[in-house]
């Protein structure tokens, strides 16, 4: 298994790349999806959902690279196998319409969402009753307006995330702007505020996740919703197992209330106030609970496969085709790597439009590819130096040059460090860098909140200059 947690996670995967070494199978989740180069892989196994098409794509790509003799002296790759065992090859064989954003919304932008949910519900309860003075539900309603005011009031304008939502954040750092949520104004809320990040720490992962089992719990409740015996089992599952830490003092001082949750008697006539203080006397606590206690999903399945199916891929022939271009064009491009231009890329030099008039003239001279091939990758790749620094990746001493400067002069701690190195290990690979993956795992598992989280406002503004000067020195 290879994942971020894996101490040489690069190694295994140098290993892998090796086709005379262990390990002959990986399993990893996202890091062998793209930037691996392994011509022998020959089995690809899909074991999640999919629904980016440019991913799905780049996942296909891992197995279409070409090998010679894989087959015997003279029989080349011909075909390589997917098992999918989430129907992805089904949905893309309709050849829908798709984005390539995530599939997956983080846990702070459930938690917001939830929230604006539960101050919506509140309000819609609130209006068919007349009331003399405030309520435990009032109350409450504005707790949860006060929160996500606090959160949106913590996002920094600055950051080039946040910066083109100026307007809204603004306008919700106001707290008369929490009073009344039109229907328009939540739907803005959740399009564009929900999610962006903030500044406002909250690092306990798991306090969070019961945080959002108690909104959820206490929607279920205001909406008489089936779903809300199963999500009271869960708080009594995790009272019981709190019950199990009475020798913890601070377990200790709330067994009363972890012994009352576990009885019938609690849930009768149980209102959202109630769950909400039992919300913040055990949030706390929750990580105390040993991850081996909890209890464990067993399966046992077996395999049965069924007939083929055909099954027709949009562009598939397409693709392939272009694979193969990329693979002679990096096969050329190790056999010229002393080329001054290839130097250049590689090196991090600025280029210029004689570098790569050259270097187009001396692909196509050599037959790597036709000029509607090159115009190909200049249109996907946003021009010629940006398509071969994709190839060839920059220089792992040059990566480290670039942010030797950003590092000198500065006590950086442990994740800073991770944090750069992870950067330079994606430069070597793919040779340029979006901006926007540093908000993206493995960034975000060092810190949920990315750059925000481990380097100040201006140093996250320095980052970004950087990989966005070393995209430029590429695109010429």
């Amino acid at each position: 298994m290879i994942d971020f947690q894996v101490e040489y996670a690069q190694s295994l995967i140098d290993d892998f790349s090796n086709s005379s070494k262990p390990p002959h199978i990986a399993i990893s989740v996202d890091m062998l999806d793209t930037g691996i180069d392994i011509p022998e892989v020959l089995n690809l196994v899909f074991f999640k959902l999919v629904r980016s098409k440019t991913k799905f794509w780049q996942m296909v790509g891992r197995g279409t690279r070409l090998c010679a003799d894989i087959f015997g002296p003279g029989n080349p790759k011909q075909f390589f196998c997917i098992f999918d065992y989430c129907q992805n090859l089904e949905f893309f064989s309709q050849d829908p319409a798709t984005t390539d954003g995530a599939l997956g919304e983080s846990l702070g932008k459930r938690l917001f969402t939830t929230r604006l949910e539960l101050i919506s519900e509140l309000d819609r309860l609130a209006s068919g009753m007349t009331r003399e003075g405030t309520s435990p539900e009032d109350d409450l309603r504005r707790e949860l307006a006060q929160r996500l005011q606090a959160e949106v009031a913590a996002m920094n304008c600055d950051n080039f995330v946040v910066r083109p939502k100026r307007r809204l954040v603004e306008k919700y750092t106001a707290a008369d702007a929490w009073k009344v949520i039109k229907e328009e104004e939540f739907g803005e809320l959740v399009r564009e505020v929900a999610g962006l990040p903030t500044e406002l720490v909250d690092e306990d992962e798991e306090a969070k996740r019961f945080d959002l089992l108690i909104l959820r719990l206490q929607l279920s409740l205001l909406r008489s919703e089936q779903a809300f015996e199963g999500l009271r089992d869960q708080v009594q599952a995790i009272a019981g197992l709190l019950e199990e830490k009475s020798n913890i003092p601070m377990v200790r001082e709330q067994m009363l209330l972890i012994q009352e949750i576990q009885t019938d008697d609690y849930w009768q006539d149980i209102t959202t106030p109630m769950l909400e203080t039992a919300r913040r006397r055990l949030r706390a606590l929750v990580k105390l609970i040993e991850k081996a206690k909890r209890k464990p999903v067993y399966t046992n399945f077996e395999d049965q496969l069924g007939d083929e199916t055909a099954v027709e891929l949009p562009g598939f022939g397409t693709g392939t085709d272009f694979e193969r271009f990329r693979a002679k064009v990096r096969q050329f491009l190790r056999v010229h790597e002393n080329h001054v231009t290839i130097h250049k890329l590689r090196w991090n030099k600025a280029l210029t439009a004689t570098d790569l008039d050259e270097l187009e003239r001396m692909l196509i001279e050599a037959g790597v590819g036709t000029a509607e091939d090159l115009n190909r990758a200049k249109e996907e790749s946003k021009g010629l130096g940006l398509f071969i620094r994709s190839l060839v990746g920059l220089d792992r001493d040059a990566a480290k040059h670039a942010f030797g400067q950003f590092l000198s002069g500065k006590a950086s701690s442990a994740n800073q460090i991770e944090f750069i190195n992870l950067i330079i290990d994606y430069l070597t690979e793919h040779g340029v860098m979006d901006p926007g993956l540093l908000y993206e795992s493995p960034f975000t598992d060092i810190n949920p909140q990315g750059p925000e989280g481990v380097f100040t406002s201006t140093e996250v503004d320095d980052l970004v200059f950087l990989l966005n000067e070393i995209r430029e020195r590429a695109a010429a």
